[in-house]
This record gives C-alpha cells, sequence and structure tokens, in this order.
C-alpha cells in the first residue's frame, strides 16, 4: 500500500484561479460558506467562534467559525439587502464550473454564512419575517477562500465573509448540534484554541481588517507537492 505524501497548501491572491489537484483525488469540494463576525465595542476586537463536536467526523473537537454548505433553498432566499457590488463580483468569479450561473452562486453563498450562522449560534444578521430568515447581504465582505485538501473524505470550497457583529440583532449567541461554548474571543484567545491551519491562518486577514488595511482575498488551495508551501 502506498502512503500518500502529506498534502501542501499554496496561496494566490484573488477568488479565482485553477485548483491544483493530484489524480489520487476522490471527494469533488462542495460549495460552502462561513461568515467571520467582528466585534469593536470593546478594548480589543473580538471574533465569534465556536467548537465542534467530538462526533463530527469533519474537524472533530475544532474551533471554527460558523458555517456550512449551500442548501437549494439559499438559491432562493429572498435577502433584505443584495450584496455590494464588488462583493458579488468576486464571489461570482470563485465558481468552478462554466455551467454555474456566477450571481446565483454569489447570493447563495452568502445566504448559506448567514444561516448557518443563524442555525449554529443563534444570531441573526439581517431579520425573521413569517418564520423565515431574511439576510442583510450589503455589510458582507470577502475576504478569502479555501479548498480542502484532496486526501480528505469531505472536501469543502469555502469562502470566508467578514461582517461587523453590529449589524446583528443581538449578540448573545447561543450553542447548537452543531458548535459548543458559542463565544467571544479576542484574537489572541483564539489563537490558544485547537484551530484548523485555515482558521489560524485567516485570523491574520482579520487583525488587518480591523486595523482597517484590508488586503487583497487570498485563495488556498492544498496539494500533495511542494510541501514548503504549507503555511
Amino acid at each position: 500500500m502506498v502512503t500518500p505524501r502529506p498534502a501542501a497548501m499554496s496561496a494566490s491572491s484573488g477568488p479565482s484561479g485553477g485548483m491544483l489537484v493530484s489524480h489520487m483525488t476522490t471527494a469533488r469540494p462542495r460549495d460552502a460558506a462561513t461568515l467571520i463576525l467582528l466585534r469593536r465595542d470593546g478594548p480589543r476586537p473580538r471574533i465569534l467562534l465556536g467548537c465542534r463536536s467530538g462526533g463530527h467526523d469533519f474537524m472533530p473537537e475544532k474551533w471554527v467559525f460558523p458555517g456550512g454548505r449551500i442548501d437549494r433553498a439559499d438559491y432562493r432566499a429572498q435577502p433584505i439587502t443584495p450584496l455590494r457590488a464588488e462583493v458579488a463580483d468576486a464571489l461570482a468569479a470563485s465558481s468552478r464550473h462554466a455551467r454555474q450561473n456566477g450571481p446565483r452562486l454569489a447570493q447563495a453563498l452568502a445566504q448559506a454564512a448567514v444561516r448557518e450562522t443563524f442555525e449554529e449560534a443563534g444570531l441573526i444578521l439581517g431579520m425573521i419575517e413569517n418564520g423565515r430568515l431574511r439576510a442583510d447581504l450589503a455589510c458582507l465582505r470577502f475576504i478569502a477562500r479555501a479548498i480542502t485538501p484532496p486526501a480528505r473524505h469531505r472536501r469543502y470550497d469555502t469562502r470566508f465573509l467578514l461582517a461587523d457583529a453590529e449589524a446583528l440583532q443581538g449578540l448573545e449567541p447561543a450553542d447548537s448540534r452543531e458548535l459548543r461554548h458559542v463565544g467571544w474571543f479576542t484574537l489572541d484567545e483564539a489563537r490558544r484554541l485547537d484551530l484548523p491551519t485555515v482558521t489560524r491562518a485567516v485570523l491574520e486577514l482579520i487583525e488587518r481588517h480591523a486595523l482597517g488595511q484590508p488586503v487583497p482575498a487570498p485563495f488556498w488551495r492544498w496539494t500533495r507537492s511542494d510541501p514548503a508551501s504549507a503555511i
């Protein structure tokens, strides 16, 4: 039995670019999005994180931002406000398939991030109307993209979105079946948690954004070669 070499992660600026995948890849990445909520109402910026249950087969016991893959309903959802043009364009450009409708994908990704945050942490970015979540997408920023390593049995093409917590309906999170110990953490506190590699890398971006120093959104993807490129 041949043991594959450890996967490595390479990065390029911008939301699009070719995937570097070996012939051993078995799982296709699923489109997904995660939402980073940034609080600025204290002496130091804080972000929302939760711990994944040990029963999960994907990143058990890891601390993560709320998020998940797109549901079909995310394509049909009617937000309160649309994405800003530059965010919509960047998300649309991240499509991996020519047959995908870029603008529809962009809105579905944003909707998925907001919906998952409500389901996993009980926080509302938008409003509940007639029992349904209507998202406020205008406050979202696109800051990074990452594709899970090819050796994983579950793979996600995740877009990382950022929003100021002041846009939320409330600031008190709640635990869920997906996330435990959900709470607000300073960046230094977050760095001491058991984080996935890409989440740790995203912290550096958040710090720049919190200081008002936005950087081009990196696109991280793992390969089975060039281990020196790993974060």
